[in-house]
């Protein structure tokens, strides 16, 4: 994805992006450096998509991503365009990464000090240093090989796979194997275990539905580490925006598309308002099955609605903002805090969905780094616990759950909040499906487990509408802030290679 998407092909063609958040933004910014004219519309009122933020009672919350993973992506991205992250924002390197509580009464912080950490690790464990190090070189070689190789590049088809660079570079991955069997093969620990797994969260899978493949997140994590970009992941998106102004994008907010018509050069994009666009070639951000769901004939659509029902989404999540007076010491900026086994709250995920009884969690709190998140003498925090997709969500249910986590936090973390609350916000199931149109309220798409991963996903190009075009988490390579800007690109070179 080194290349520019052939100037000559995309010239002068208009191009409609349907939806504002990483992907859309990104492929609106490869396009328009190719010499397109690129309009860009947005249901919402800001953009960003699920990295939207909330502002209220002087606090600022991001009200979706909150890591900063994978740095390499974010330079190789504005690279292209001959500028630098730099340009556009700050970051700081997070120390400690994160802390850990188990729901035993154990605390851990994982640093960007590798001895620390190896440290750590041996003491769980004889030997785990060593096989810390060990899991972490391979790691780091997957990541190489499958990020220059398969995520980089697009591979749609399967003869893609049948030639023998494809075989060279993939000899010796663990390609097929699942994440839980993987680390077993490390580390005997649970709490070990968990600590090389929780990253799995990021891609809406379990240890044990997600290929061993994505040992690579590891890598990310203790190698790469683990940065906050000042201001949130909202200044990032405020840095795209720029980049894509400078580029000539054209962006239209609180404009919802209703409908798609037409083919290649003759596209005509309708929106709630009554505005119409007319385009030579749309590409959507939305959600994928929205749009294929909601805003084509169901002769245009490339799946049955029981494609959809048979796919494996990523959690959904309830989410609790919190503007509170004072400190909260006892918690990092990133902070887990973990039952000592996990198994239960997986299960009530991805096998039998309920409201999970015994939460795994994760709390952030951007003001213990950046005090323009909060007012003065105040703290700016969130909750987030995945949760199935597709569950009853009613006030009076997130009333009882927010009593929970609230509970859970006090009890395992030291920190106790009621009193002290001055702004509160809940998000979750409805909110994903009402703000995102996101299917049965995922809060990142289609998970990758191994039947949902690489050319398993759905694809770029449409195959029933010929100048149609689709990017975001729901293609390839997937869910994350990082690789929803290389499904850009990948959209990008889709598009000029086949008008």
């Amino acid at each position: 994805m080194d290349a520019a998407p052939d100037t000559e092909a995309v010239a002068d063609e208009s191009v409609v992006v349907i939806g504002g958040g990483f992907g859309g933004l990104s492929t609106a910014c490869y396009l328009a450096d190719a010499g397109a004219d690129v309009t860009l519309l947005e249901k919402n009122e800001q953009l960003g998509g699920r990295a939207s933020r909330l502002e209220a009672d002087g606090f600022r919350f991001d009200m979706g991503p909150s890591w900063y993973l994978m740095p390499d992506v974010f330079e190789r991205f504005f690279g292209h365009f001959d500028r630098s992250p730099e340009e556009y924002y700050t970051l700081t390197h997070l120390d400690p990464h994160y802390r850990v509580f188990w729901k035993d009464g154990d605390r851990v912080d994982v640093l960007p000090d590798m001895e620390h950490n190896r440290e750590l690790f041996e003491a769980y464990e004889p030997g785990a240093g060593e096989a810390l190090d060990a899991y972490l070189e391979e790691a780091e070689r997957t990541y190489e090989i499958g990020m220059e190789h398969f995520v980089y590049e697009d591979r749609p088809r399967l003869r893609d796979y049948v030639d023998r660079d494809v075989m060279r570079y993939s000899w010796g991955l663990s390609l097929l194997g699942k994440m839980q069997g993987h680390v077993e093969g490390y580390f005997d620990h649970p709490k070990l275990q968990q600590l090389m797994q929780y990253t799995l969260v990021f891609l809406g899978g379990s240890p044990t539905n997600t290929p061993a493949l994505y040992n690579l997140m590891s890598h990310v994590d203790f190698n790469m580490g683990v940065y906050y970009p000042d201001g949130g992941l909202g200044a990032v998106v405020d840095g795209i925006v720029e980049l894509a102004e400078e580029l000539g994008v054209e962006f239209v907010t609180d404009a919802e598309v209703t409908g798609i018509e037409g083919r290649y050069g003759a596209f005509a994009v309708d929106t709630v308002g009554g505005d119409r666009y007319l385009a030579d070639v749309v590409v959507s951000n939305a959600d994928y099955a929205h749009t294929e769901r909601e805003l084509l004939p169901e002769r245009k659509r490339q799946y049955t609605e029981e494609y959809w029902e048979s796919r494996t989404f990523a959690p959904s999540a309830f989410l609790l903002y919190l503007g509170v007076e004072g400190d909260v010491p006892e918690l990092a900026h990133h902070t887990l805090v973990l039952p000592t086994r996990w198994d239960e709250h997986f299960a009530q995920i991805f096998d039998d969905p309920a409201w999970p009884d015994d939460p795994a969690y994760y709390l952030c709190v951007p003001s213990e780094t950046d005090e323009t998140v909060a007012p003065e003498g105040h703290s700016n925090l969130f909750a987030l616990v995945p949760i199935a997709p597709g569950l009853e969500d009613t006030p009076e249910l997130r009333e009882e759950y927010r009593d929970l986590v609230l509970d859970d936090i006090a009890e395992n973390t030291g920190t106790e909040l009621r009193d002290r609350i001055v702004f509160e916000e809940t998000f979750c199931v409805a909110d994903f499906a009402d703000r995102y149109n996101s299917y049965d309220g995922s809060a990142l798409g289609l998970a990758h487990t191994l039947r949902q991963t690489s050319l398993f996903r759905p694809p770029h190009r449409s195959t029933a509408v010929k100048g149609l075009y689709f990017t975001g988490a729901t293609t390839t390579p997937g869910i994350g802030v990082p690789m929803c800007l290389i499904s850009g690109g990948l959209t990008a070179e889709r598009i000029a290679d086949t008008i």
